[in-house]
């Protein structure tokens, strides 16, 4: 069975290391601030301008001020800080974020990313997101494996106007986890009740599989 939105964030947040800086994305990324692991401490940054964001807020946590990169309501973690966007910036240049989760159109075998433009189609702009796929030192995409009509995202090289190039280190889907290395897809893992086979199938770039792939664990 696909893994829902929620699940994805589950095994992103898998990922995070103890005392790590990590940039959420708008989208699923953001759902990853409910499922830090329990006994690791980490920095969540959203790039307008909050180091320390917190899971979402209950009804009675709720601070209209207090808002995410995607203007989404969110609480401030014990230590939180609060500045301005060029400050923001200044962070993911610096290269002071250790990990950035993103979503993303498409992806490529060579790690290119596509985010933030679909030709014909309104584009509010591509905001940080070349900034966190130039500045962070590992990046995880997260992304159905697939769009809505059935076309594999995962690609041997991206149609779309690029976001980054040969930045991407994982990818998180509805289907697996994937690493890139040596211009392929590598399988590391599939959804619960998801086949190699299925996976195959939907992935158009080139996949290596290397024995038996487990299931995720929640």
């Amino acid at each position: 069975m696909a893994l829902s939105r929620e699940q994805i964030a589950m095994r992103v947040a898998q990922e995070f290391k103890d005392g790590s800086y990590i940039n959420l994305g708008i989208g699923i990324p953001t759902l990853a601030a409910n499922y830090v692991p329990d006994g690791i401490t980490v920095m969540l940054q959203s790039e307008n301008g909050l180091l320390g964001m917190g899971p979402y807020p209950t009804e009675e946590q709720i601070d209209a001020d207090m808002i995410n990169a995607g203007k989404e309501t969110v609480t401030a973690s014990t230590g939180a800080s609060i500045f301005s966007s060029a400050e923001s910036f200044a962070m993911i240049r610096g290269g002071h974020v250790d990990i950035t989760v993103l979503g993303a159109f498409e992806v490529d075998q060579n790690g290119n990313i596509a985010s933030w433009m679909i030709p014909g189609k309104l584009v509010k702009g591509m905001g940080g997101a070349m900034d966190l796929v130039a500045g962070a030192k590992n990046i995880i995409v997260t992304m159905t494996h697939a769009d809505k009509h059935g076309n594999s995202k995962l690609l041997d090289q991206c149609t779309l106007p690029l976001t980054g190039v040969n930045c991407i280190n994982r990818i998180i889907t509805d289907l697996a986890m994937l690493e890139i290395r040596d211009n392929a897809f590598h399988l590391l893992e599939r959804a619960p009740g998801v086949t190699v086979e299925e996976i195959k199938q939907k992935t158009a770039g080139k996949l290596v599989v290397d024995g038996d792939v487990p299931e995720m664990q929640f």
